[in-house]
């Protein structure tokens, strides 16, 4: 796995052995996400919720944005982000933090232009975590959520609003943006 654009592009980065921790978003998938957000990634707040190896947030800071926050439950995935973030030269950009994404939502006073969502499959996670993260997204934000193709996502989640969805084999990306404010 590797940056694939942007000042850090050609940076190996570390993943956790096997998919029980982490599932790295593969290339395509990445190279499509990053696409549709080009313009939107100079100078932006970004938070990688579910962090893993922290490669989406990584490639957001390659590509222009001014800060990633970083969030996992896992110990070993935290650590492997810093290394990751160490690696690509990002770390002074960084915060990375271990624990749950519904307490460090719950607990952050901090606001975001782009999250990053990728949760471990089959769970239901992100039709819980959308109303949340609602709150900590900036007017016109843009949340892109990586699931299964079979996920069961709503269409508007405490002003998110589901605006696209984007198939890559199994994998499906759903993009929701943030209301800019009620007429």
């Amino acid at each position: 796995m590797r940056v694939i654009s942007g000042s850090a592009r050609g940076t190996r980065l570390e993943t956790l052995p096997g998919e029980d921790v982490t599932r790295p978003t593969i290339d395509r998938v990445k190279e499509g996400m990053f696409s549709a957000l080009q313009f939107l990634l100079p100078g932006a707040r970004v938070l990688d919720l579910f962090a893993g190896s922290g490669q989406l947030g990584i490639e957001a800071l390659s590509r222009g944005a001014a800060r990633c926050v970083f969030v996992d439950s896992s110990r070993p995935a935290v650590e492997v982000v810093k290394r990751n973030c160490r690696a690509a030269g990002v770390e002074n950009q960084a915060q990375v933090v271990w624990g749950e994404a519904d307490k460090f939502l719950a607990r952050t006073q901090d606001t975001f232009h782009l999250a990053l969502l990728d949760p471990p499959y089959r769970h239901g996670t992100l039709a819980e975590i959308l109303p949340l993260l609602a709150a900590h997204m900036e007017p016109g934000g843009t949340v892109l959520c990586e699931s299964e193709l079979a996920a069961d996502l709503p269409d508007e989640a405490a002003g998110l609003e589901k605006v696209k969805q984007y198939r890559y084999g199994t994998v499906l990306v759903t993009r929701y943006q943030k209301r800019s404010a009620d007429l």
